[in-house]
């Protein structure tokens, strides 16, 4: 079929695996974002869940547990295949079969950076065992190229939250709470992602201009997300109901319209940040180091003094003096 065009995304009502392989040459995506259906009797979701099921859309296409291994290892197969070497996927995963999604992505060549936690509210309701409140994320690169990671897109490294901690550490910590979102009266998927855990993704994974893909578009949460920042997409629906209730919502959408929204990392550089050592300036911070600490300077402040003296990050003093030392 002939795809649904808008803000020069594009949108496919058909099957993910042929569809890519039809529409997406090799080597070409730089981010890959995708909720896969459950294998679990998935439009059966709503019995778990304690919530009036008016606004949630029919259609939902579930894939027999019987066929989950193979799926999975035919989508993953064609996710390796489009992305481009240093790009990164996400795939979003519950428990039952994370070990068919672990099993095929292990017969690629991506390669593993995170097994991701992600902690959400409204668990799904349990009388005899515990209240299952989190999906794995599995962030995989695709080797070859630098991998596209913006590490102070959200915090700087030297933000420090109300505790004194970094926030940047903070963020970038493999455990995420991360609310659902809840939307009363507005039509909605069985499962939609909510936006703060797509906006983490995108801005550490991708710039803006880059093309990002979702082979299962559902709510078309991903979709909505990557045009509020202003990326590109390519993204596939199977099911006619679910794609067509969604599509006229892309249309409303202002690409870029997510920026306002979002906080600005407060970064510093020092002078001398990233540069490399002289064998003179590591003879001075050992000899200033071994004077400070015979005055009795604690070792924070003494790290605080060099960081000054030498126009230093942290960690750059703090090897420094782990080599030389």
């Amino acid at each position: 079929m002939d795809p649904i065009d808008i803000h020069g995304c594009y949108f496919y009502n058909e099957d993910c695996i042929t569809g890519a392989r039809e529409h997406i040459p090799d080597d070409s995506i730089d981010l890959i974002i995708t909720d896969p259906p459950y294998g679990i009797n998935g439009g059966q979701l709503h019995l778990h869940y304690n919530r009036n099921e008016k606004h949630v859309l029919d259609g939902y296409i579930e894939v027999p547990s019987s066929e989950y291994p193979t799926f999975s290892i035919n989508w993953i197969k064609e996710a390796e295949r489009i992305l481009k070497p240093g790009g990164s996927i996400y795939i979003i995963s519950g428990y039952t079969n994370l070990f068919h999604i672990l099993n095929a992505l292990h017969q690629t060549e991506l390669r593993e950076i995170n097994h991701i936690i992600w902690k959400y509210n409204f668990g799904v309701f349990t009388r005899k065992k515990y209240v299952s409140s989190h999906y794995h994320i599995l962030y995989y690169e695709k080797p070859g190229e630098s991998r596209t990671f913006n590490v102070e897109s959200r915090y700087g490294l030297n933000e420090k939250n109300p505790n004194g901690g970094s926030s940047n550490y903070r963020d970038r910590e493999d455990v995420w709470e991360i609310p659902r979102e809840y939307k009363p009266r507005r039509l909605k998927n069985k499962n939609e992602l909510p936006d703060d855990l797509l906006v983490k993704m995108m801005q550490y994974s991708s710039n803006e201009g880059d093309l990002v893909c979702d082979f299962f578009l559902g709510g078309f949460s991903t979709a909505r997300v990557a045009i509020g920042l202003n990326r590109k997409l390519i993204g596939f629906e199977l099911s006619s109901q679910i794609f067509w209730a969604k599509i006229d919502e892309m249309k409303s959408i202002i690409p870029g319209e997510l920026f306002h929204d979002l906080r600005k990392p407060e970064l510093f550089r020092r002078e001398n940040q990233g540069k490399s050592w002289s064998s003179e300036d590591l003879i001075l911070l050992a000899e200033r180091f071994i004077q400070l600490t015979e005055e009795g300077t604690s070792k924070k402040d003494t790290i605080g003094i060099l960081q000054h003296e030498f126009k230093r990050g942290y960690w750059s003093i703090e090897r420094a003096l782990k080599k030389n030392i």
